[in-house]
């Protein structure tokens, strides 16, 4: 019996590692394809198939500006703080992708059209902000952090 209670608690213990990896649905680190250092928390929500991220915390130095705003923003989201802004709308899913959406980069204002998908087994997303096509743009890749 007490063999069966230590199985059950050590099964129950290890769930939230069986996290729905085949959604972007979560806790992201984003990495600045630039610096190859990490930038920001980013939660992404679903609503009715439609995704949506938001920034829950910045990574920057003690000499940074530690709660920012959208200064260069140029929309409902200028001079707002950057911790809390939504930065991506619209994203639906589309086979393996996700994409029809925007991604706003906060660093410098601009709004870019957006598309994604899970890498690494749903531990890693590509994220690609692009202008026109997606050949014009950029990616980063986010980490899973729950």
């Amino acid at each position: 019996m007490k063999f069966l209670a230590l199985l059950i608690t050590a099964a129950l213990s290890i769930a939230p590692a069986f996290a729905d990896d085949s959604s972007p649905v979560g806790l992201w680190k984003n990495i600045d394809d630039v610096s190859g250092k990490p930038k920001a928390l980013i939660r992404i929500t679903d609503t009715n198939g439609v995704l949506q991220g938001k920034i829950e915390q910045l990574f920057r130095a003690p000499s940074e500006d530690q709660n920012p705003k959208c200064e260069k923003c140029e929309d409902a989201r200028k001079n707002q703080p950057v911790i809390g802004l939504v930065i991506m709308t619209g994203l639906k899913k589309d086979g393996d992708e996700y994409n029809g959406g925007e991604i706003l980069d906060p660093d410098n204002g601009k709004v870019y059209r957006s598309k994604m998908h899970l890498t690494d087994g749903g531990k890693k997303l590509s994220v690609r902000g692009y202008i026109g096509v997606p050949m014009l743009g950029r990616s980063q890749v986010w980490v899973r952090q729950e």
